[in-house]
Formats: C-alpha cells, structure tokens, sequence
C-alpha cells in the first residue's frame, strides 16, 4: 500500500463532507449546550441552597465592580437571564431554561447522530460494492489461491468493522475532544490551579489507551483471520453436505466447527478483557483524581479562602462531566484499531490487480473467419511446474477439434487459456491471425460458448438460467433454445415451466437436466466457436442421450473444442490432439490414429477392452 492506512480510511469518509459537516456543527452546538446544561445546573442547586437575598446582594455587588473575571461575567450573564423579583419565579425561569437548553442539545443530537449514521451506511454499501465489482474484475488466478469463504467473510464482517471504526470512531475524535476542551476551559476559568492539577490524568489515560489499543490491533487481525476460517467451513460444509452425509462425515465435520469457534471464543475473549480495560482504567484514574481535587477545593471553601461553594459546585459538576468524553474516547481507539486491522484485509484485496485486463490498443472483434492457432504455447500456474509445453495446432472454422489424454495431461488448462482465464506464459494464441492478448476481453468471450462438466446454474429461474447475459429476455428465443437442448419436455412437466426457480447451483434438477440448461444456455448466446468440457462424462446412459443429442445440435455450423473423457463421443472429429503431460503426442483423425497404434490406440482399446 503506497498511501498510509489511516490516510486512505479517511479519504473513505471525507467523501461525504455534507453530512459529516451536519454533523459536526450539530455536534458543536450540542456540546455548547451541554456545558451551559451543567453550569445551569449547577445554578439550580446554588439557587436552592444558597438565602435568596444573599442571591441578589451579590449580583447587585457584581453590578457595582465594574471589571469582572471571566467566570464572574458568567455567573452575571447567568443571574441576568434567570433572576426575578420571588424565588418561586426565579427557580420557575431556571427550570424552564433548564429544560428548553436540555430539549434543544437532545434534537442537535439525535441530528449528529443521524447524519453519522447516513455516512455508515453510505461506507458500508460503497465498500461492499467496491469489493464485489472488484472481485468481478480479478482473474481465475486469484480465486484458485483464495478461499471463498474468507472473501465472504471480508466482504460481510471486516467491512461491518470499517463502518464502525470510520463513522463512530471518526466522529467522536473530533467531537469528544471539543466537548472535553469546552469542559477544561469552564475549569480553568472557575480555578486555573485546580484545572492544571486534573490535567494529569489526561497524558496517564492517553497511554494506557494507545498500549491497549495497539494490543487490541494485533488481536482484531487474528480475529478476523478465524472468523474468515469459520465461514469457510460454513461454505464448504453446505456447498459438499452430499459427499459429508454419504461417508457419515458429520461428527467429524461438527468437531472440526467446534475446534475452530472454541479458538474463536479463547481470541475474542482475550480483545474483549483488553477492550473492556480501557474505559474501567480511565475512569478509575479520573476518579482519583477528583476525589485529591475534592480534597484540596473542600478544604479551600471550608477555609473561606480560594473557591466560593458556588465555583466548587460547578467545578465538581464539570470535572466528572468530563469521564464521559474521557470514556468514548478510550473506546474510539479500541474500534478504530479493530478497524485498521479490517481495513489492511479490505485493501489487501482492493490492491490486488487484475492479471487478465485489457490492452489500452486492444482491438473489438465480431465475426470469425478462418481459424485458431495456438502457436510454442508453454503455460504454468504461479509456482507450479509446466501445465503446457511447447503446444502448437490449428483449429479451422467449422471444424470439431478433440482433446484427449489422460487425467492431468492439461487439456481443460489448454482449453482455458483460449477465452483468456490464463495468459500464456510463452507463444501465442491468434484468432484470425490476430493475437487474443490485443483482443477486448468482452468481444473475444463473447464469440465462445463454454459447456463444462460441472454446470454453473444460478438460484433463479430457467428463464433466466437460460437468458444468462442476454440484454433482452425474448420468451419465444428461451423456449426454442430449450426444444434444441431436449430440455423443453422436463421444462413444460415442472409446476411453473420456464418461471421454476431450480435452487442454488440448480439442485432441484437432475444432473442431465442441469447439463442440458447449460446447454441451452450456449445456444442461446449462439457462439460461432464452441468449448464443450467433458461436458458428458459424468451423466448416465439415457442422460448422456439426450445430452448428446442437444450437444450435436449447438455443435452444428460451428466451430468446437471438445475435451472428452469418453472417447466414443469425440470418434467423428475432424481432428484428434492426444495430450499427454503437457506435450503433444499424436495428431490425427480417429482412423489415422488407430492405424499408428501408440497412444490415442492405447488409450481407445483401454477403454473398449
């Protein structure tokens, strides 16, 4: 990260000025209010306590003196906007005053609040979008190497953290210490000696909060490493409940959830102690504080030299009106450094850069005209040995090409770098003589129809399964392209047709049923060039009929790469490719490479003898 961290979380929430300005202002007046609420107050109880006359005699005095301090000119202001000729009506205007100053700092309270809370839900939805637009740009790559359960969880609780960090937290370090400031200035007007002393708890409790909040950092990262852990297996245990029901997996399944929320619970508890020290620990130490002010001010009001009873009161009032923006600020640091510690994750995942982008020249294709050269292409995933040496073939248009090989040859791979979910690592692949890395993603993925062995379905409805990408739902277009899959018969039997919504990854289906959506699908994006991915091996017999049947139909008057398992489906290509390891052993029609007698023969007697 180039910016530092703090720098970037605060250009997040500086983007919505507007309200955090209503805020701050509404926080301005609300603090101003709510020290004239405690020296009123205070007022109240003097006016009680103290012999009415008294009262007046020394307001009388003060009008006399001429030169007033500050905290004279105060309490005059004070005694001016409340006094009258009874007690009665003088406590009457007080406790109005009172009351209106406390309505008043309530409604420029709920004001900041409600403002602030605009600006949370502003960050919480503009992250999430971020991430997930982001997610939708990064390559294959990237999600081979990341758990979705962990991305999942960064998205949903690390982001719930920023919100809190960058909206409470934000607020309240500009807020609390303008409301604390408010109350040191009152204190120090009343008695600059009795104020310096209270200063000392400040630099104290500023320490202790910045040693827990730091602890609290490391803490918050690992917790939210864990919970990202937890969903994961969340994910994975529901997206595989099948294959855990079907090896009588559950205890162990259940016991490996419960190691992880038991490491979770030990994590949490540990921040929680640490969180929960903070605020005990500055209210302790600003207790003790005013307990020596106490002290040191009753033994000057007993003496009669120094403070006035009046002064004491309000001094007191002030002093532990101060522990509450003491305390919030104590929590800020604890919430903002959980924050961080989501930020670093957030923006881990924000600085990744795609691998598979566009050339700033890439150029816009819309037809296919001639063929597909893969020409000394070499490829390996990051870290790993070579997937692809030194591959070199053509695919003419109209042609059905077949891969075949062994498990791990690498034919899905090679089959995978031709819409660009991998870059070549050495070589090229041209379409029409031009290479696919000067092609606009868009345009050269949207010339290929891909059915692979494992059908991506949405929870949604067949109509939509089928229309995926289509900018325009055309019913009649749904309905053909489900008669040419063999799909329209199971379709009309469901309870709601084409409207069915078929669950997530479509698990109200059977696995031809799902296949032969998938194939609908690609003929109604009608690809001119066709990567089919062993996209019968794992049907039975009357399934894979049908399939078959669905697949010979999109395969018409197209270009096709066909990756097959069974070798009887790929007998009339006009080109066969045998993979093995990575290298190209053989290359030929299916009667060209039986008549060699070496690998495609090999592996076509192995399976027919």
């Amino acid at each position: 990260m180039q910016e530092s961290l703090y720098k970037r979380m605060f250009k997040l929430v500086i983007k919505h000025w507007p309200f955090l300005l209503l805020s701050t202002l509404a926080a301005l007046v609300y603090v101003a209010l709510n020290s004239a609420s405690i020296w009123l107050t205070a007022s109240l109880i003097n006016n009680i306590l103290i012999d009415f006359q008294q009262l007046l005699a020394d307001h009388s005095q003060m009008v006399e003196q001429g030169t007033l301090t500050l905290n004279e000119k105060l309490k005059f202001w004070t005694n001016g906007l409340i006094l009258r000729d009874t007690p009665q009506e003088t406590l009457k205007v007080l406790c109005l005053t009172i009351m209106v100053v406390f309505l008043t700092k309530n409604v420029f309270l709920y004001l900041k609040n409600i403002s602030m809370t605009v600006v949370q839900y502003h960050l919480i939805t503009e992250m999430r979008n971020r991430l997930y637009e982001h997610f939708n740009s990064l390559s294959l790559s990237y999600f081979n190497q990341n758990k979705s359960g962990e991305l999942t969880s960064i998205m949903i609780n690390d982001v719930s953290n920023l919100r809190r960090a960058l909206g409470t937290s934000f607020h309240q370090i500009i807020v609390e210490p303008i409301n604390l400031l408010a109350f040191i200035f009152l204190l120090f007007i009343i008695s600059w000696k009795l104020a310096l002393l209270s200063l000392i708890i400040l630099p104290i409790a500023g320490f202790t909060i910045l040693v827990i909040g730091r602890s609290i950092r490391r803490k918050s990262k690992r917790t939210a490493a864990m919970i990202a852990g937890i969903t994961n297996i969340i994910t994975e245990t529901l997206s595989s409940i099948r294959v855990v029901k079907a090896f009588a997996m559950e205890e162990y399944e259940v016991q490996r959830f419960f190691k992880e929320t038991r490491q979770y619970f030990q994590l949490i508890l540990r921040r929680a102690k640490l969180r929960l020290l903070a605020s005990p620990i500055t209210e302790t130490l600003g207790v003790m504080m005013g307990v020596l002010l106490l002290w040191i001010g009753g033994i000057e009001v007993l003496s009669g030299k120094g403070l006035t009873p009046e002064d004491f009161l309000r001094f007191i009032l002030l002093l532990f009106a101060m522990m509450d923006p003491l305390r919030k600020l104590s929590k800020v640091n604890v919430e903002l450094q959980a924050g961080a510690a989501s930020a670093e994750r957030i923006f881990a995942i924000l600085d990744t850069a795609p691998t598979i982008v566009n050339k700033q020249d890439a150029v816009t294709i819309d037809t296919f005209e001639e063929k597909i050269s893969f020409k000394n292409v070499s490829f390996r995933y990051e870290s790993d040995d070579t997937v692809l040496q030194d591959i070199s073939f053509e695919i003419e248009k109209g042609s059905v090409v077949a891969l075949v090989g062994s498990s791990g040859a690498g034919k899905s791979t090679l089959a995978d770098l031709i819409p660009r979910f991998y870059d070549v690592n050495q070589g090229s692949i041209t379409i029409d003589e031009q290479n696919i890395q000067n092609i606009t993603l868009n345009s050269l993925r949207s010339m290929m129809g891909i059915v692979t062995q494992e059908t991506i379905l949405f929870n949604d409805s067949i109509r939509a399964n089928i229309a995926y990408g289509q900018k325009i739902i055309n019913d009649e277009q749904v309905l053909d392209a489900s008669k040419a899959a063999n799909a329209l018969e199971f379709i009309n039997e469901l309870p709601e047709g084409i409207d069915t919504v078929i669950g997530e990854k479509g698990v109200k289906l059977s696995g031809g049923q799902r296949q032969r959506l998938a194939i609908a699908r690609a003929i109604m994006k009608n690809p001119p060039i066709l990567i089919l991915d062993e996209a019968t091996s794992a049907l039975d017999t009357e399934s894979e009929r049908l399939v078959q049947q669905a697949l010979e139909t999109l395969m018409a008057d197209r270009t096709v790469l066909v990756i097959a398992h069974r070798l009887s489906t790929v007998t009339n290509a006009d080109k066969i490719i045998v993979l093995d390891k990575g290298e190209i052993k053989e290359m030929g029609t299916h009667n060209e490479l039986m008549e060699k007698e070496e690998y495609y023969s090999n592996l076509y007697n192995i399976q027919f003898k």
